[in-house]
């Protein structure tokens, strides 16, 4: 600040000076600006405010480019057309206009065309106006998806609308204190991953794992199709069993067990949230132990792939005193308002 004002002052008192005076110290600056180069060679820093004042000379002056020594005339013209078009942007900014959309808007827009494939903007536009947001048709097409629509249901739309109707069994082995294998037989729904039986048993054989499957679904609710492994406890009574019950049988390639992924993942999650934390005395304490899961997970657990609701349609209580209830002896908490 203070170079500028010095500057400053030379230039208000340049007028007074002789011309002889002022071309001496125009040819002894020029000297000095030499012997400046050669110590320091490297380009020097320049601030936004000596640039200001080069490009302002260079404006009332053009010829003054001859006189630049520590940059090129080409560097000032750039600088020039940069300032230009700065203030053309300032001066063409918006002043009126249409209103613009809400960002929140925008991302609803978007959302919308990516989840429904079938819709096109009159549909979208037909929702937004029962929503209470007021945008035009045009708006709408101009802020949907481009990218990935298509007049095709998804993998994961098709698969969601034949949840209700697939079903998934499979076993888990459980060690007693004694070191004796208890099976457990793991039957789901894929429709909000409902845990439908959890049965446990010494000896899995085909009509044992039969009679599970007729108790677990009832005639009138029974699935379209089941999910299995090929172990060899299914026996030709299960088939039999499934094509009596109107029940397609859909066992998995060998050694494939993702090809049945939701009744592995529901496995394991029973190992990591509860057998793996308790030590089973006998097949007695097991089902208990196991029937006080079942009723956890179908009830009160969330679920990520449920949008964190429970698989019973947990309700959302936003009244009355919290409570806290143990569940499997404390291992997890049960929490509601009451």
């Amino acid at each position: 600040m203070i170079g500028f004002l010095i500057l400053l002052l030379h230039v208000l008192v340049s007028p007074f000076k002789t011309p002889a005076r002022l071309e001496a110290e125009i040819v002894l600056l020029r000297h000095q600006l030499s012997v400046l180069r050669r110590r320091v060679p490297s380009r020097p820093k320049l601030t936004v405010a000596d640039r200001l004042l080069i490009v302002w000379l260079y404006r009332l002056f053009p010829s003054a480019l001859n006189a630049i020594t520590i940059v090129q005339p080409e560097t000032v013209i750039r600088w020039h057309r940069t300032g230009f078009r700065l203030y053309w942007r300032w001066k063409s900014r918006t002043r009126g206009g249409r209103p613009q959309i809400p960002g929140e808007t925008r991302r609803l827009i978007r959302e919308m065309s990516l989840a429904n494939r079938l819709w096109g903007a009159p549909r979208i536009h037909g929702e937004l106006l029962k929503l209470g947001i007021e945008v035009a048709q045009s708006t709408v097409a101009k802020y949907m998806a481009r990218s990935g629509r298509g007049r095709s249901q998804t993998w994961k739309t098709f698969l969601h609308n034949h949840a209700a109707g697939i079903a998934a069994m499979d076993f888990l082995i459980v060690p007693t204190v004694g070191f004796k294998l208890l099976f457990v037989l793991v039957i789901l729904r894929h429709q909000r991953r409902r845990l439908i039986s959890l049965t446990v048993t010494t000896h899995p054989t085909a009509e044992w794992i039969g009679h599970q499957v007729t108790a677990a679904f009832p005639w009138n609710e029974a699935p379209d199709y089941l999910i299995r492994d090929r172990d060899g406890s299914y026996g030709r009574g299960i088939l039999r069993r499934l094509a009596a019950m109107g029940i397609r049988d859909h066992p998995t390639a060998a050694r494939s067990p993702w090809q049945n992924g939701r009744a592995e993942r529901l496995i394991g999650s029973i190992r990591r949230e509860c057998l793996d934390h308790i030590v089973v005395f006998d097949e007695a304490h097991l089902c208990r132990i196991l029937a006080a899961y079942a009723a956890y997970h179908n009830e009160v657990r969330t679920h990520l792939s449920l949008a964190k609701d429970a698989a019973g349609h947990r309700p959302i209580q936003q009244l009355g005193q919290l409570s806290t209830w143990p569940i499997l002896g404390g291992l997890h908490h049960e929490y509601c308002r009451t």
